[in-house]
């Protein structure tokens, strides 16, 4: 991985669990083990650094939600991996929140210029989630179905890292199976042939 990476890769983590705006130039420069100068080279401003962050997790989203695309044929199944990131992730969320609603959370804020560019990642899980709710044949009801479940994830995320409670996730995160589930349209069965 490229000095670069490894400054992105860093200041990725280190926004997440300490905020952007008590990240500093050195806290990341120590992290990564190079020079104030060395650092320098690669990004002038921590809002580049801010930039490639978000450029980052944009990336690392896209390739996520094409990849359960690629592996899941069933929408509701795939928008069952979405709500069970709040599991994979828990010991991360209970510590420090979610992610993508902590950046977002924070850089409004500050009233930073960056917060659409990061509201971005929110964007995507949006749009796409709908479209799988489309998929599952939730037809105009898919946008409002799609900010519900992403609001009740970001929710639960924001809950969990107060408390702390491992069991509270996974009672949130069943609910919301049994709500996507829910959602399917009923299966119509063919009217039997009438006998002779």
């Amino acid at each position: 991985m490229s000095i670069r990476d490894q400054i992105i890769e860093t200041a990725d983590r280190l926004f997440y669990e300490q905020g952007y705006a008590p990240t500093s130039f050195s806290h990341i420069a120590d992290a990564v083990g190079i020079s104030r100068g060395n650092f320098y080279y690669h990004f002038k401003t921590k809002d580049d650094i801010l930039d490639a962050v978000i450029d980052l997790r944009l990336a690392r989203t896209r390739q996520m939600l094409d990849e359960w695309a690629a592996t899941v044929d069933d929408p509701a199944e795939r928008i069952l991996l979405f709500v069970e990131i709040l599991l994979r992730n828990q010991d991360k969320i209970m510590r420090h929140g979610c992610p993508v609603g902590s950046l977002c959370q924070e850089l409004t804020k500050l009233d930073h210029a960056a917060q659409g560019r990061a509201s971005g990642v929110m964007a995507l899980f949006a749009e796409w989630l709908r479209e799988q709710f489309e998929r599952m044949g939730c037809g105009g009801d898919s946008a409002g179905f799609a900010l519900h479940l992403l609001g009740r994830t970001q929710g639960v995320a924001a809950l969990a890292n107060a408390f702390g409670d491992p069991a509270y996730i996974r009672q949130e995160v069943h609910l919301m199976g049994d709500w996507v589930r829910a959602r399917r349209p009923p299966v119509s069965t063919p009217a039997r042939a009438a006998r002779a």
